[in-house]
């Protein structure tokens, strides 16, 4: 359920992102901006060459007073115009109307003081208008040519009836407007392409925004965990599940792998040094919190160069693939079971009963008393290890209940002891905090830690003290509850860990092999985990790695 509210999030904000209404486009505030700058510039270029210049100066030399004002307005303009754009106090169609008006009023009074149209000043408006004809709106840069144009010709105008200027001036100011008025429309097709080209740009990057916004939730959402590794062996990618499994923090991109998780690390090094493995290659690892075993499985994104690229490694929890596949091998087993209970066990039993009967016999000698004695034996064993499979196939579904591990854990071990006639002390069980709870089939957990303390007890030879340990609590990085039975045998050969979970695999003799098979079955069947680690001081440790109560109780539910 949380997972489908944070997908309708996530599609909600994909489609406002796509139904909000458009922004200005960066290029208009670009532009302004350069703009400004030049503005700002003739500003003080202007004003530089007005007070460093001698007489007769080289600009507002007619009327000194004006001129200086109005440089000095203009620069104080082009500060403010700054800040409006930094701080987009207003519009950039608001701020541009503005400034295209002030640069036509500004220039021409400019102008007007320093001599007119002779000044050559005018020629700042082909340069302010035509960059302006980008951003004005609607038919604005074509008015402004002509307000320009006017203005140009009015200056002209009003100098000739003052008496400042000559009629020989006239030709000029009317080439000049005409230039503006020229530069105006040609600019206007231009603007249009170049407003298109970006409205274009823009929706092409929310939809490369809304891609990657979309990828990045299938990715994080995946039931496979995934890490991508770059070439040094850096984490590129890795999604949230993948960073749990292997104890990573969840923002950890850049990361060394070997920091979130060394045994992948050093794999995917030996991989990359030997070219005779597998392109496609996978292995067994355990989880960072050995709640789980891992199958990654490497497949490189480069084909030119597989093993120096990047690679992506897929991560699979075991228990969870046991667990698909678990309807159809107790199909497997249950047909299995029943040829073996027509055609072995009643033979069998034949052969057990005919051998007690004979055993009863007064005239047999002590050797043939000896071979009765195998055959009882060697019955037996076979009539286990028949009980056993049958067991396993008819084995019905899980009842998951969850309930206090304290008190569970007392009445096992009473009854354990009392069944095999242990002594006081000889089953130790630690601490177990009041409110550790787990969520597994009760009878399913009775009988994978009964096989467990048996074996324990019976791997524990003539130690004494001690034979049994169960000690409960919490994964560190997790907090999933566990349950712990250790022993003081001679522990596992580390070349056979792998095996021993293995159906029928036993290095004792008179073992049937399938005891830890069947408990692993039992623990993955209520999404459980057992594991296997060697003691520093020798023996063994078996841990079981409950499921997180509160997790599946609501999807079983």
């Amino acid at each position: 359920m949380e997972q489908e509210v944070t997908a309708k999030k996530g599609t909600a904000a994909w489609v406002s992102r796509e139904l909000r209404p458009a922004e200005e486009p960066d290029l208009t505030w670009r532009i302004l901006g350069t703009l400004n700058v030049s503005r700002l510039l003739v500003a003080v270029m202007l004003l530089g060459v007005f007070f460093a210049g001698g007489d007769p100066r080289l600009f507002g030399d007619r009327y000194p007073a004006l001129f200086s004002a109005t440089a000095a307005g203009y620069l104080v303009f082009s500060v403010v115009s700054g800040l409006a754009i930094r701080q987009r106090w207003v519009s950039a169609g608001l701020q541009a109307l503005a400034q295209i008006t002030v640069d036509i009023v500004a220039i021409v009074v400019l102008m007007h003081a320093s001599g007119g149209i002779t000044s050559g000043l005018g020629g700042l408006l082909v340069v302010f208008l035509g960059a302006g004809s980008l951003v004005l709106p609607l038919q604005a840069p074509v008015i402004f040519a002509a307000l320009a144009a006017l203005a140009v010709l009015g200056e002209q105008f009003f100098s000739q009836l003052a008496g400042v200027s000559d009629t020989g001036n006239f030709p000029a100011a009317g080439i000049l407007g005409a230039i503006i008025f020229a530069i105006a429309t040609a600019v206007r097709p231009l603007a249009r392409r170049i407003q298109m080209s970006e409205a274009l740009a823009r929706q092409r990057g929310v939809d490369l925004a809304n891609l990657s916004e979309l990828n990045e939730y299938i990715v994080q959402h995946l039931r496979e965990s995934i890490v991508v590794v770059d070439a040094d062996n850096a984490i590129r990618l890795i999604n949230g599940s993948a960073a749990q499994l292997l104890g990573a923090p969840e923002h950890c991109h850049g990361m060394p792998l070997h920091k979130a998780s060394e045994d992948l690390a050093e794999y995917v090094t030996g991989w990359r040094s030997d070219h005779s493995r597998k392109s496609h290659t996978e292995f067994t690892m355990i989880a960072a919190d050995d709640s789980a075993r891992l199958t990654a499985h490497i497949a490189p994104l480069d084909k030119s160069d597989e093993r120096s690229g990047p690679i992506l490694i897929f991560l699979e929890d075991s228990s969870i693939m046991n667990a698909r596949v678990q309807q159809s091998k107790l199909a497997s087993l249950g047909r299995l079971s029943a040829s073996i209970a027509h055609e072995i066990r009643n033979p069998v039993g034949a052969m057990s009963h005919a051998g007690q009967l004979l055993a009863e016999s007064d005239r047999l000698t002590d050797d043939e008393k000896r071979l009765t004695e195998i055959i009882q034996t060697h019955a037996e064993h076979v009539s286990h290890i028949i009980d056993n499979v049958l067991q396993l196939s008819r084995r019905e579904s899980s009842h998951p209940e969850r309930f206090q591990l304290e008190s569970w854990l007392d009445d096992f071990a009473q009854e354990f002891t009392r069944t095999l006639e242990l002594q006081a002390g000889e089953v130790a069980v630690a601490k177990v905090a009041e409110n550790l709870e787990v969520r597994m089939d009760p009878s399913h957990l009775r009988q994978v830690l009964w096989n467990l303390c048996d074996n324990a007890v019976k791997y524990a030879g003539e130690t004494g003290g001690v034979l049994v340990e169960l000690q409960a609590g919490r994964m560190q990085r997790t907090g999933r509850p566990y349950l712990e039975v250790l022993d003081q045998g001679h522990g596992v050969d580390p070349t056979n860990v792998d095996k021993i979970f293995e159906p029928f695999y036993t290095d004792r003799s008179g073992g049937t092999g399938l005891g830890l098979y069947i408990s692993r079955e039992l623990c993955e069947l209520n999404r459980a985990t057992l594991v296997y680690e060697g003691r520093a001081q020798g023996g063994s440790i078996f841990r079981i790695v409950f499921a997180d109560p509160s997790r599946w109780e609501s999807l079983d539910s």
